[in-house]
């Protein structure tokens, strides 16, 4: 399971496992699709390990350039890094077989309001009919056809750096929290009976609601010809105080808008709330109206903060 968190390292470490992270050449949608599950895989332990959710148990160590990437493995003392895992392994399966759209990792606090969240990251995947692209919500930068294998893996690092600045910059979490995952599929492609391994039809189709002010950001994008995956990460204005703009110049050009999704305010007392939108582009929403196909995990729980 090619599960990984980065942080600094003072030297470049070359070991035989730098292989495991990405694929020596990216030329067809095989050696694509392994990129594009390893940086999901990635990003999902960037986002889980920097943010406290799992001990460190839960993370083996690889390293890449001067990255130490933290991999989230299979803790058998920690439930919640196990279920993350499978719930990794029932993205794969859906992405093997061009069905999944959008995956959103989710963290509210309430477990009688899981729709009322506190924090999400989304992963949208597209195919090309030459084969798949990663994208993870780029501004600037992006990958088109015929780029090299090389400049691809740099642009890949790349993200994985941003993420990381971002993820190391966010203030903290509530204590108490829960996670869950959705996924959207294509539902035109998209068998109407199908669930990915560990997970089941959402029982839960109200859209999802945001407590306080949100920040939509958008981290950045790599396409290889034949997948795209676009990452944004939605989060309280109040845990941005510390990212300095000075970081975000410094390392790329992250864009961050206040209230940037599209998303409708709410008052409720004295706590305001906003229905999000989970950014489905407007040729995704032209045609005919069909119930979107979604699913949730088989089992939640609570992360496993030590």
């Amino acid at each position: 399971m090619a599960m990984a968190q980065l942080s600094h390292t003072g030297q470049k470490h070359k070991t035989s496992k730098e292989s495991v992270l990405f694929p020596h050449k990216i030329a067809t949608d095989q050696q694509s699709m392994v990129l594009v599950k390893r940086l999901l895989a990635i990003s999902v332990s960037c986002i889980t390990y920097l943010r406290g959710l799992f001990p460190e148990s839960s993370y083996g160590t690889r390293y890449l350039d001067d990255l130490c990437l933290k991999i989230l493995r299979e803790d058998k003392s920690c439930l919640g890094s196990l279920q993350i895992v499978k719930w990794i392994q029932g993205c794969f399966d859906a992405l093997e077989k061009n069905y999944l759209h959008m995956a959103v990792l989710a963290i509210y606090t309430n477990p009688k309001e899981p729709q009322r969240v506190t924090e999400l990251y989304q992963f949208k995947f597209k195919y090309t009919k030459d084969g798949p692209q990663m994208d993870i919500l780029s501004t600037k930068m992006s990958f088109a056809k015929g780029v090299s294998s090389e400049e691809i893996k740099k642009g890949s690092i790349l993200l994985i750096r941003k993420l990381y600045l971002l993820m190391q910059n966010l203030g903290p979490l509530p204590n108490d929290i829960i996670l869950t995952m959705k996924l959207f599929y294509y539902s035109d492609v998209t068998p109407d009976d199908y669930q990915p391994p560990g997970f089941k039809e959402d029982s839960s189709p109200d859209n999802l609601l945001f407590d306080g002010d949100p920040v939509n950001l958008k981290v950045g994008s790599i396409s290889t010809g034949f997948h795209i995956l676009k990452v944004r990460v939605t989060t309280e204005s109040r845990r941005m105080r510390t990212l300095g703009s000075s970081l975000m110049q410094e390392n790329g050009p992250t864009e961050i808008s206040h209230q940037g999704l599209d998303c409708d305010e709410e008052e409720e007392g004295i706590t305001k709330t906003y229905t999000l939108d989970l950014a489905f582009s407007q040729e995704e929403m032209m045609g005919p109206r069909k119930k979107r196909k979604v699913s949730e995990p088989v089992q939640l729980l609570p992360a496993g903060r030590n």
